[in-house]
């Protein structure tokens, strides 16, 4: 008789995802991940292999539903100044919900990055050269609709917004207040404030 899983492996994943998340690959234990699943280390091999591809696959799901759907939902807006606004305010109430803020999943992952193998690695810079694109395609729009400054550089420009991103992300997690990171969340929409 085949064997047949006893389990939802999205669930699994998006619980995995969680444990991730919050503990970071090394901190995380097989033992963490049978608990938190409530799936049996036999079933958990079986289904994903091993931790490595369960949190390969957990980082995927969140750049899915996380990352991409939030810039989607931002681009919708068809509003480059309003979107950018929007996201720089976001990112700071978020860093603020919750008693332990666990920042950005990707972000994590990224600090400790040197001890990820190349399909992690590749993950995480296709998530952020997609998210440095994001701001450059709106300050691209927004200069031809003259709603940002001409002069301004939309490749350089959306590399140290991305920067500030990662940076209340990081500083999020507990090191700055919320006064804080507004001022650097005020800092980025000035960059591409209207002087036209």
């Amino acid at each position: 008789m085949p064997w047949e899983k006893s389990f939802n492996e999205q669930n699994a994943i998006e619980d995995a995802m969680n444990i991730f998340w919050e503990k970071g690959y090394e901190a995380t234990s097989i033992s963490n991940l049978i608990e938190g699943t409530g799936v049996n280390r036999g079933s958990l091999y079986n289904a994903f292999g091993g931790k490595r591809q369960l949190f390969t696959q957990s980082l995927l799901k969140y750049d899915v539903q996380t990352r991409r759907k939030f810039l989607a939902e931002l681009e919708a807006l068809d509003n480059p100044v309003l979107a950018f606004k929007t996201l720089f305010n976001t990112l700071v109430q978020q860093a603020q919900s919750g008693a332990q803020p666990r920042g950005c999943f990707l972000v994590n992952t990224s600090i400790e990055i040197a001890t990820h193998d190349k399909e992690t690695k590749d993950i995480v810079i296709q998530a952020f050269t997609e998210f440095e694109a994001f701001f450059r395609r709106g300050i691209e729009v927004a200069k031809a609709r003259s709603e940002m400054p001409s002069n301004i550089d939309a490749a350089a420009t959306a590399t140290v917004l991305f920067s500030l991103v990662v940076a209340i992300r990081v500083l999020g997690r507990g090191a700055f207040d919320q006064l804080s990171l507004q001022v650097i969340a005020d800092q980025a929409q000035h960059l591409v404030s209207q002087q036209v």
